[in-house]
Order: C-alpha cells, then structure tokens, then sequence
C-alpha cells in the first residue's frame, strides 16, 4: 500500500484556503498512484487558532468531511481526514452516524476507504495542557479502532498521544501494524518528533506514519518534518518544514517478518 502524507501549510482560521490545499494535494496524490493520503492535525482551522474551534465544529458528516469523503471516492483513494474540530452534540444527533458520541468538542480523525465507506472514527485520548487551551476546550476520546485497509490493522493517534507508550501497545494487541499520527507539532521540539515516533515502531514492530503540517500562529511554528518508520524503526521517507507531498510503501507481509525474526512481542511478561 502507498501511502502519502499530506505536509500542508496551515493558515489560523482559514478554513476554506486550508480545505481547499487539502484537496488540491489528495488529488496529487491520487495521480501519483497512492493508496491511502494522510492529512496533519485540525488542518482546516490550525490547532493553535483555539479562538476559532466551536466555530469550526462540525458534525462526523458535516460539509468538510463530507466534501473530503466525496474527494476520495472520486480520486479512488482511501483518506484519513486528518482531524477536525468534532461537535459531539451535532453527531450524537445524526441517526446515520453509528460511532457514540457525548458532549462538547473532539480533535476527531475519520479515516474512508476509497468507496467512501468510514472505516475508523479516533478520538485523541491524550489533551495537551502545555501553553495550549486543548484542556480547555476538548473533550478526550475512549474508543481505540483498529480496521482493516489494504490487508494491514490500521489504527489512528494524534499527536500528543505520542508521548503515552502504553496507548500504541494496546492498539498493537488490537491488531494494529500501521499507526497514522496526523500531528501539529510545532518548534523548537524537533528531537522529540523524530524520537517518538520512531520509538513507537521500535517498542511495537509496527509502521508508524507521521504527518505533520507547517505554518506559523501567533505563537507557535509548525516544524513539518512528516515521516514514515517501518517495525525496525527504520525511516522509509522524510520531509524538511516545507509543504510537499511525503510518499513510502507499506506491506503487511513486513510486519509479520520482522515480529516473526524478532518476537519482542512474544517475550512480555
């Protein structure tokens, strides 16, 4: 499977330029032959456009999820809609919408196959407190989906999640051999974003996909830098703080290999 991050840059609040390169690079991708595209963290607001969340809330089949789902079967790829502000009200009314749903505002990713089915529904668990108003604002999620895309266990975190080991094990004894991590990681913690993820491989013999925005707010810069681990930890594909597309290929038949080789997994006590 071909996967393609999707490093766009973010403007703070600009919900229809953002939506709108978005689209531009699903479609760029679709022509470049990839299977699935990974959009970054709350891309269409910007995480740290805090002011502009209850604004930008929306229902799971709000307009802009809607219109990515109708991208993705028109461009015949599979889409994880990075994540958007969720309002859990608005979805919790929809009767079409199976996924429960509670109160207030999520950083929710919804990942569609290329029919447009939604495969995955992922609430981020873990709400960042450190100069951000996500505590605030949020609410955490409780579910842990696996699904089945392209015959690899496909599981979503965003971001800050990758700081909690014990999150990716738990997906990993669900069934997980690819995580995707929409993210908006911001300077100066570089070293943290190229450890992190790369630890998680490591720890769980399983790719790790990190796509990351670039952008700047009025107090934070957004450091790009998306990328692909496979189970080894090694890095298929990587990017700098520019916008592009970040492309590497995925099997499953890897991860059996190497948890076969390495039975790291097996060995827990």
């Amino acid at each position: 499977m071909k996967l393609a991050l999707a490093q766009l840059e973010i403007e703070p609040a600009a919900r229809d330029e953002n939506l709108e390169r978005a689209l531009t690079a699903i479609e760029s991708a679709a022509s470049d032959g990839a299977d699935l595209v990974i959009l970054p963290e709350l891309f269409s607001v910007g995480y740290f456009a805090f002011d502009s969340y209850a604004r930008a809330a929306e229902s799971l089949v709000g307009p802009t999820l809607e219109r990515l789902r109708e991208t993705a079967v028109e461009q015949e790829v599979a889409l994880l809609a990075g994540s958007v502000v969720e309002d859990l009200a608005e979805t919790a009314a929809e009767t079409d919408v199976l996924v429960p749903a509670g109160e207030g505002l999520a950083n929710t990713a919804v990942l569609f196959d290329s029919e447009g089915e939604r495969r995955l529904v992922y609430r981020k668990h873990h709400l960042f407190g450190y100069d951000s108003a996500e505590q605030e604002l949020l609410t955490p999620g409780e579910r842990l989906p696996v699904a089945d895309l392209g015959g690899l266990g496909v599981a979503v975190t965003t971001c800050y999640d990758l700081r909690f080991p014990e999150l990716y094990r738990e997906l990993v004894e669900t069934g997980a051999e690819l995580v995707l991590v929409p993210s908006a990681w911001p300077y100066p913690r570089v070293e943290h974003w190229r450890l992190l993820p790369r630890a998680r491989a490591v720890e769980n013999l399983c790719y790790v996909a990190t796509t990351n925005g670039v952008g700047t707010f009025d107090d934070a810069e957004l450091l790009g830098r998306s990328a692909v681990y496979d189970p080894w930890g090694t890095t298929l594909a990587s990017s700098g703080d520019q916008p592009g597309l970040v492309t590497a290929t995925v099997e499953a038949e890897r991860v059996s290999e190497v948890r076969a080789e390495f039975p790291a997994l097996a060995d827990r006590r």
